[in-house]
């Protein structure tokens, strides 16, 4: 290797999953050094992957740490997965104080300071569940004429939106995401996203992307069956959305889809189209019908580590 080169240390892990290869790959640099803006997307951009995290000092004093996230073509404020990866490797690297049977962390983004909590059993980390911000709803979408241009973009017809029972919304627990109601999981299956649509519409009303969902599921245990197609911030299609499935269980809540409790307990399925199946855990707790907070998590797995030469 010629002497200028300089590497850096990664790990991959699927997120959403117990076993290797369903989930959602994340890159974790654990000890990433202060690189610019470019150099931090270029790296992104070759690791290719949804997200790619890279671990830095934090500003807020309250923090562990910080992230800084970057799909291949954009730094994005905040994510699901990244941050359960990012939690899961650190504490299998040791670098968290690791108490059983919850280790309690704060992670700083770029928007601000949330917790995460990681399950501890003999060593082992079970799980890792993130808090989210509180969430906004942001804009209802009733006109016909905007329902046309979503199932066109999602290659359906405008039959398969339910928008009569429940709405079409702009929902954020950190990242605005459109929620579509479909009236069932064939509906969902057939999308054939249209990205420059996706693209234009998203772009309308403020969203990062658009997640259709149905409550008919492929898993007897799943509350409802998802897609994530985010081509604004460079992905196609997500196999496991955190960030938009924090938001799609305040709207599950707000729209009394499920039965509400004070804690409302989700199991959202994602990925399967794409063969990465996906299991996301959401808690939805709620205060004389007002939604207090929400939290995401579930099971991740580390499946690489390497040396980016550069």
């Amino acid at each position: 290797m010629d002497e200028s080169s300089r590497s850096l240390s990664f790990y991959q892990a699927d997120v959403f999953t117990d076993v290797a290869f369903g989930g959602n790959p994340v890159a974790i640099f654990p000890q990433a050094p202060d690189l610019s803006n470019r150099e931090f997307q270029k790296i992104a951009r070759e690791m290719n992957l949804s997200e790619t995290v890279f671990v830095r000092p934090p500003t807020e004093s309250k923090a562990h740490f910080k992230l800084r996230i970057f799909t291949p073509t954009h730094e994005i404020p905040f994510a699901g997965h990244p941050v359960l990866g990012t939690c899961y490797v650190l504490g299998m690297l040791n670098h968290l104080t690791m108490e059983e049977p919850i280790t309690r962390v704060q992670y700083e983004c770029n928007i601000g300071v949330f917790s995460a909590e990681l399950y501890v059993l003999s060593g082992v980390i079970d799980q890792v569940i993130m808090s989210q911000p509180q969430p906004q709803f942001i804009e209802t979408i009733d006109r016909v004429e905007d329902h046309f241009d979503i199932a066109q973009a999602l290659g359906i017809k405008n039959t398969s939106i339910c928008s009569q029972q429940f709405p079409i919304e702009v929902v954020s627990t950190g990242l605005p995401v459109m929620i579509v109601p479909l009236r069932t999981l064939t509906a969902v299956k057939s999308i054939v996203p249209e990205h420059g649509a996706i693209v234009d519409i998203c772009h309308r009303f403020g969203a990062n992307g658009i997640m259709p969902y149905s409550t008919m599921t492929v898993e007897d245990f799943s509350t409802v069956h998802t897609r994530m197609f985010a081509r604004p911030i460079g992905i196609d299609e997500d196999p496991a959305t955190g960030s938009a499935s924090g938001a799609l269980g305040a709207y599950l809540v707000k729209n009394g889809v499920v039965e509400v409790r004070p804690t409302t307990d989700i199991i959202a399925e994602q990925g399967y189209e794409i063969d990465r199946p996906s299991r996301i855990l959401i808690h939805v707790f709620s205060d004389d019908d007002m939604i207090q907070s929400v939290k995401v998590g579930g099971q991740v797995v580390m499946v690489a580590e390497g040396k980016l030469l550069y």
